[in-house]
């Protein structure tokens, strides 16, 4: 509604075919709209029959203010906080320009005592990922253009760099990492990508379409962060006593089933399409995790352990033997 009063106002004579085109909606979307403006927000909305297109009868000097709750204000000035974490980054400057603009819009008086949390929430992240910034920039708008990308790229454990030729489906930040869910040509398939193991990036200057039938939830189901696969694989595991409340104060995954046992042990159950994620967390718990089922993830986590204590390298993370569907979605 912000942006139809903007081209109304800039005396461009917008109508609800040339609105729904520019906003990417539907034409009745853009029509209520303008009628919730016109009849609820009483601005002079009128449609010329001449010039086939809307304009104000009378002068508007802005956009009418917006209602906001204490609660709201709250979350906003804690949004605030939250973009901290983007200061000196490529995205520092559109998303303050973003919250400047909901806070021009916001009442001219709200009273709201601040002083006294302000300095109590606070937002930090543990092993940030090193980014190139204009790389990453350049990643994002290809996304949201849908223009094709020519990437070089390492991957983990390896020297030699690879030149790829993708199409950028949804950029993806998973537990406070970016991950690159693709299109790749030479692998014909999506594939997952970590734009701080993307050395170079250039455009082909070709536009692509997204496959309608993508969907960034369905990639990600039943995966324990990023990497997806096709398989079925029912997990239990034992947690220790001393680490219990751990566990039962986070949702770790959406099948979860979690289960107390009477000497103060957990059961955790879950079904997932891939271990090797899940792997490398049980080993993050020590002693204090122990893998019921699968067998094959039992023997994995014995196998990581004892090289661990051996001081021997684990070598490259395997998939866990499935049919040869669970390659898609493979993080690269």
């Amino acid at each position: 509604m912000l942006y139809i009063h903007q081209s109304i106002q800039a005396g461009k004579f917008p109508n609800t075919r040339s609105l729904a085109a520019e906003l990417e909606v539907c034409v009745r979307s853009v029509g209520r709209d303008i009628e919730f403006m016109r009849d609820r927000m009483e601005l002079p909305i009128l449609y010329d029959m001449v010039r086939h297109g809307f304009y104000y009868e009378g002068e508007v000097s802005a956009f009418p203010a917006v209602t906001i709750s204490e609660g709201e204000l709250f979350a906003l000035a804690v949004a605030e906080k939250a973009l901290q974490q983007y200061r000196g980054t490529n995205f520092e400057r559109p998303l303050m320009s973003a919250l400047q603009k909901i806070s021009d819009s916001l009442p001219d008086a709200v009273s709201l005592n601040l002083s006294e949390w302000n300095d109590s929430i606070s937002f930090r992240t543990s092993a940030e990922a090193i980014v190139d910034l204009s790389t990453f920039d350049e990643i994002a708008q290809a996304t949201s253009r849908h223009e094709q990308l020519r990437i070089t790229y390492r991957k983990p454990g390896q020297k030699e760099r690879e030149i790829r030729v993708v199409d950028p489906y949804h950029l993806a930040n998973v537990n406070g990492e970016w991950f690159l869910f693709a299109y790749d040509h030479l692998r014909k398939a999506i594939r997952t990508f970590v734009p701080s193991r993307i050395v170079s990036v250039e455009k082909t200057g070709e536009k692509f379409r997204k496959d309608p039938g993508f969907s960034i939830r369905d990639q990600l189901r039943n995966s324990f962060g990023v990497r997806s696969g096709h398989g079925e694989f029912k997990v239990r595991l034992r947690f220790a006593e001393s680490v219990a409340d751990f566990i039962r104060e986070k949702k770790w995954h959406p099948s979860q089933k979690v289960r107390e046992l009477k000497n103060g042990d957990l059961e955790l159950q879950m079904t997932l399409s891939s271990l090797v994620e899940v792997e490398r967390w049980i080993l993050s718990w020590g002693g204090n995790a122990r893998v019921l089922e699968p067998k094959q993830l039992r023997e994995n986590v014995r196998t990581a352990a004892t090289k661990i204590l051996n001081g021997e390298s684990a070598g490259p993370a395997k998939l866990p033997a499935t049919s040869p569907r669970q390659s898609r979605g493979r993080r690269r």
